[in-house]
């Protein structure tokens, strides 16, 4: 445990890097920090940092610059959550009052919110398919033999497939298909789409398999089995920060970004409610070894409506990122 006077200086080392990028030295506290302590002081203090690993000292300067842990000790004991102004306030405010018809699109809204807010990168991923359930499915017949499905789950997701058939169906079988598919599947979660409800609708309907079959397969094919949407916004911000200078970093950043599971993986962890912020070695995959990842859940009345976070180096501006996103998050559930 940290005396009062380390957390200080701590807070003060931290804040100080993440302004100027540059190691901090005894000497920038005493001008730019009200500590009221001499510059002696401080020095032993953060020799004492360091020595448990809360700095790291570079080779370049006797300055100091955080670790990870103890950029984990800022952000679990004292940053400050309300470090957003009243002009981003209501910038915030007037993008998310945007009307959207899809939950999907509030996501992306938000997301952007965030980058154009922080000056980081940000990316977004919707709800997973299995977790949402269906609402409504409506068959319009196009053709003899041709069908379009149109899905609505409970999230407002909406999907359109046109599935073909091996022989002809009429206006009454499509009202039949329509009633018994939503009789069986309306609240249920969309992985209920599977064998057994073929078989079930098959000895119930009294149709050929050849009818039932591919619109089963079409509507799994369109949600069960589609890639989930991953949205990217501010991407070209990274490189404004003096890590990307270097061209590993940078590499490994484009890397990150093109990599679709990694980033489904990274934005699929963590808790329905919380800011989860992970630094550094935290993240489970090397290729984020050299980053720091802040997300949050977009959830209303305990429905999954996708996942927002940002990425960027361990240099990050958490007070301002986590402030941002805990306002983004209260507006997204005033506006359900």
């Amino acid at each position: 445990m940290l005396d009062n006077r380390k957390k200080k200086v701590l807070q003060a080392i931290i804040e100080e890097y993440i302004n100027t990028a540059e190691p901090v030295s005894s000497k920038a506290l005493v001008n730019n920090y009200d500590l009221d302590y001499s510059s002696a002081t401080i020095r032993n203090e953060m020799a004492d940092l360091e020595k448990n690993g809360f700095l790291d000292k570079t080779h370049t300067s006797s300055g100091r610059v955080p670790s990870a842990k103890g950029y984990r000790f800022y952000v679990d004991q004292l940053l400050k959550d309300d470090n957003i102004s009243l002009e981003e306030i209501k910038y915030i405010s007037s993008k998310l009052e945007t009307k959207v018809n899809e939950i999907d699109d509030l996501t992306k809204i938000a997301m952007n919110t965030i980058s154009e807010v922080t000056h980081y990168t940000a990316v977004s991923i919707g709800p997973k398919s299995t977790m949402q359930n269906i609402d409504e499915i409506k068959f319009v017949l196009l053709g003899t033999r041709m069908l379009m499905a149109v899905i609505l789950t409970d999230t407002g997701l909406v999907k359109e497939t046109i599935i073909k058939l091996e022989e002809d169906i009429t206006e009454k079988q499509v009202e039949t298909i329509n009633y018994f598919f939503n009789n069986k599947l309306k609240g249920q979660p969309l992985n209920t789409i599977d064998r057994p409800l073929e078989q079930y609708l098959v000895e119930e309907m009294k149709y050929s398999v050849k009818v039932i079959k591919p619109i089963i397969e079409q509507i799994k094919k369109v949600l069960i089995e589609e890639d989930e949407q991953i949205y990217l916004e501010g991407a070209n911000k990274a490189f404004d920060l003096p890590e990307f200078n270097s061209l590993e970093v940078a590499k490994n950043f484009v890397n990150v970004l093109d990599t679709k599971e990694l980033i489904s993986d990274m934005l699929n962890s963590g808790f329905a409610q919380d800011i989860n912020v992970y630094i550094g070695d935290e993240n489970d995959k090397e290729e984020l070894k050299d980053f720091s990842i802040v997300t949050f859940k977009h959830k209303v009345d305990n429905k999954d409506l996708g996942t927002i976070g940002i990425i960027g180096p361990k240099r990050m501006d958490y007070s301002k990122v986590i402030s941002v996103m805990k306002y983004i998050s209260k507006k997204l559930n005033e506006n359900k």
